[in-house]
């Protein structure tokens, strides 16, 4: 590892609008990377992590103590005596029967020496091959649950730091009218749910595909295409009469448009900023002045017009910019009925497992609470099987990965069959188990083969009774990303880190500090679940699929967009956009997301009326 400097973590500090010019800080800083053996991208992501449950701490000398006291020791500790265990890990399923039967001798021997009081029964065995707690017994003595944490791994132990978290059922974010909600599905057992999956110009990516074998030629005229698109969009919702080449110089102000570049393989920056146009304006690039624009929100790949001067050709003083027209929202034909109820809508991200052990303890509270509260659909998403899980990189798995992730998914639907809820599953990049390009194409289970993913356009819709179905029935396997009409409420959902992903590369002046709400009106405007360009490096982009199918067809009445970042509920331009965070944070319990949603009719002034009613984000 190279050595951490301070303008490391500066920069990396940056990207996340920290801001740190004290030496006596920076100093602090450098050594406990150096100390611990971290790098500055993996302290910084530690700092951020830690100082967001602190309520935003502040960076000082102090702050930096405790912050090492409480994290960075403990990390060092966990590490120590994970190198300690390691010549005694490697075990095969003989030997932990060994070890067992050793244990049930010795009980049996003790037994012999010991009056049991009155009453009492044998205490019952926990070992790593089958661990034992009253809440998990209670759950798999209860009929229709078949999720055993033991199930997945011989050598999984349950997490100690997810069983002890504090704050379980805390409500940390709430919007809209939460006061009175009853956070339950619908209470008639014969209610039509409809859910589908809306579909675009081309037909729905419903299987798997060949990538890996893009030209640039292609890349080009899916770009081309784009600017092209999202141009025509802006001339003439702005009545503009034409656009200029961006190259050709003129004494006058003129209108460009193009897609935004960085002159450079760094990050974009004010003085980085370039404009390349479309082949219709020349395909040529222009470097951009954005000094005298009082407010301005930019990243690379977003389609902008620009109005301002080119006298020489070569830059353009930007006065005025014109950003993008989001799509219109759904609107049903269907006439509503005013004392339907509410639809009761759970939003679940992985990991679904700490990540220092395979025992999917999280998903079995998940599943509790979808007992609990009996939710009309379910939407899940990935990753199941995270292929950043700590078992995963070091290959100390026992199954191979398809086993355990269709016993997950399996368990899943026969734990849920009582509620009868439909159950959207969605995969993310993280999956170690399944495609590693984005769109991603959905899942495939040999025991769900017979209910084939359910799919409609939008002129063309038909219903689907959920609470009459089969318990495989209730699964809809979709792609990512994908718009899903759900009783005529439009989601939008994709399980890519969109946020961090922008967050890192957007600049801005004058707009703001909630970067959250600009990143997510930019997706709108620039009709994309996906806008950035190029995208990260840790995203496979196939251009070609992407361009039918990572798109947004229209405006979502909720956009699902779950992230390492904070979660929140924000209404943004009328789409009420939730991050619910991820089920699990390392080794501690994480967040989910539940709304309460109903298509109501347009008020007297024809002003749209959002269908989301409440929506609130609560600890696991």
């Amino acid at each position: 590892m190279s050595p951490v400097t301070a303008e490391d973590l500066k920069t990396e500090l940056e990207m996340f609008c920290i801001t740190c010019e004290d030496d006596s800080n920076l100093d602090k800083m450098v050594a406990q990377c150096v100390c611990n053996r971290m790098p500055a991208d993996q302290w910084v992501l530690e700092w951020v992590a830690y100082s967001t449950t602190k309520n935003g701490l502040v960076l000082s000398v102090d702050s930096l103590d405790q912050f090492e006291h409480d994290v960075l020791n403990k990390r060092t500790a966990s590490k120590q005596s994970f190198k300690r265990e390691e010549p005694n890990r490697p075990r095969d399923i003989h030997t932990i029967h060994d070890i067992i039967k050793a244990e049930e001798e010795e009980d049996d021997l003790l037994d012999c020496y010991s009056t049991p009081a009155k009453g009492s029964q044998k205490r019952a065995l926990t070992t790593p091959e089958n661990p034992h707690s009253k809440r998990s017994s209670a759950l798999l003595s209860s009929p229709g649950v078949l999720l055993s944490p033991s199930c997945f791994s011989p050598s999984s132990t349950p997490s100690q730091k997810y069983s002890q978290r504090g704050g379980k059922g805390e409500v940390v974010v709430s919007f809209g009218a939460v006061q009175g909600t009853r956070w339950a599905g619908r209470k008639s057992a014969g209610a039509n749910i409809q859910l589908h999956v809306l579909e675009g110009p081309e037909d729905s990516l419903h299987c798997s595909y060949k990538y890996m074998f893009q030209r640039l030629r292609d890349v080009r005229n899916v770009l081309t295409e784009k600017i092209e698109e999202l141009g025509e969009e802006l001339r003439s919702h702005f009545s503009i009469e034409e656009f200029s080449p961006v190259s050709l110089p003129a004494q006058d102000s003129v209108c460009v448009v193009g897609q935004v570049c960085c002159d450079s393989n760094g990050r974009l920056n004010a003085q980085s900023v370039v404009l390349e146009a479309g082949p219709e304006q020349g395909a040529q690039q222009v470097r951009l002045d954005l000094s005298e624009l009082q407010e301005y929100s930019l990243f690379p790949g977003q389609v902008v017009a620009m109005e301002g001067l080119n006298t020489t050709g070569e830059k353009l003083v930007v006065s005025k910019i014109y950003e993008g027209i989001p799509p219109p929202f759904f609107t049903s034909d269907v006439k509503e009925e005013t004392d339907e109820e509410a639809l009761n809508v759970l939003v679940a991200c992985g990991p679904y497992s700490p990540s220092d052990s395979l025992t999917f303890d999280p998903l079995l509270d998940l599943i509790h609470v979808i007992a609990r509260d009996r939710p009309d659909v379910c939407i899940l998403l990935g990753p199941f099987v995270d292929s950043k899980h700590q078992q995963v990189e070091k290959s100390q798995v026992t199954e191979t990965y398809d086993a355990i992730f269709s016993r997950c998914i399996e368990s899943i639907v026969e734990g849920t069959k009582a509620v009868g809820c439909g159950l959207v599953f969605v995969p993310s990049q993280r999956d170690v188990h399944h495609h590693y390009i984005y769109p991603q194409p959905p899942f495939t289970l040999a025991s769900l083969s017979k209910n084939p993913v359910r799919h409609t356009s939008v002129e063309e819709l038909s219903a689907y009774d959920l609470n009459m179905l089969e318990p495989t029935q209730r699964v809809t396997l979709v792609p990512d990303p994908c718009t899903l009409l759900i009783d005529n409420v439009t989601f939008g959902v994709t399980s890519t880190d969109i946020l961090f992903h922008m967050g890192s590369e957007e600049i801005s002046c004058g707009t703001g500090p909630d970067r959250f709400s600009r990143i997510v009106k930019h997706m709108l405007t620039q009709r994309s679940y996906y806008p950035l360009h190029p995208p990260a490096d840790e995203l496979n982009m196939d251009y070609e699929k992407f361009h039918s199918f990572g798109r947004m067809p229209l405006t979502p009445d909720v956009l699902v967009i779950p992230s390492e970042m904070r979660y929140f509920v924000k209404d943004v331009i009328g789409c009420v956009c939730i991050n619910p965070g991820r089920l699990t944070k390392g080794q501690v319990g994480g967040t989910y997301g539940r709304l309460m949603v109903k298509r109501t009719s347009a008020s007297a002034d024809k002003k749209r009326v959002s269908p989301c009613l409440a929506a609130q984000v609560v600890k696991v």
